[in-house]
């Protein structure tokens, strides 16, 4: 065993090396290996930004994280830590708006959001407010789930305004 593995114990109450290489603590022993490289590029003290600090630490985690069975009893050692009583959060009587936005107006219609940075808005309250937020949730990836819905909503808003005949075209002066 090695000598820094007796003092694994001492260490866990003060550093998080998950937190320290940027990743969850289920990842794959690549993954933690890509993250340790990619860190250490960034943060090397030959580099221009980089901290002798930060790579220190950057290179304790990886002591750690990366030896199987280092990381096995660091993760021991963080599962007994975890389960300590602790008092529980108390529980917001409302959602927390997203900084910035505030709260939604009107009356909640439709779906409500769970993420970002319309969380705890309806999409009836967003197509009030951002209509074009939207057209880019139908679009995107997350929002494939929810494309019916949105395209519905966006359509019936682009309704009224169809429904008024165009002014006929006139001609110009160019066009024989």
């Amino acid at each position: 065993m090695r000598r820094w593995a007796a003092s694994i114990g001492l260490m866990l109450e003060i550093i998080d090396f998950y937190r320290i290489l940027q990743v969850d603590p289920r990842a794959e022993p690549e993954v933690i290996k890509a993250a340790h490289r990619t860190l250490a590029r960034l943060y090397h003290p030959d580099v221009a930004g980089g901290s002798e600090a930060r790579m220190v630490a950057i290179n304790q985690a990886w002591s750690v994280l990366g030896d199987p069975l280092a990381r096995e009893a660091y993760d021991r050692g963080r599962s007994v830590l975890s389960t300590a009583p602790s008092a529980p959060a108390p529980r917001a009587t409302e959602p927390s708006w997203a900084p910035g936005v505030g709260r939604p107006q009107g009356p909640p219609s439709g779906t409500v959001l769970d993420f970002g940075r319309y969380a705890g808005w309806s999409f009836g309250q967003i197509e009030r407010h951002d209509p074009d937020f939207l057209e880019w949730l139908a679009r995107a990836p997350i929002g494939r789930s929810f494309r019916a819905e949105i395209e519905a909503l966006l359509a019936s808003r682009a309704r009224p305004a169809s429904t008024t005949p165009a002014p006929p075209r006139k001609r110009g002066f160019t066009r024989r």
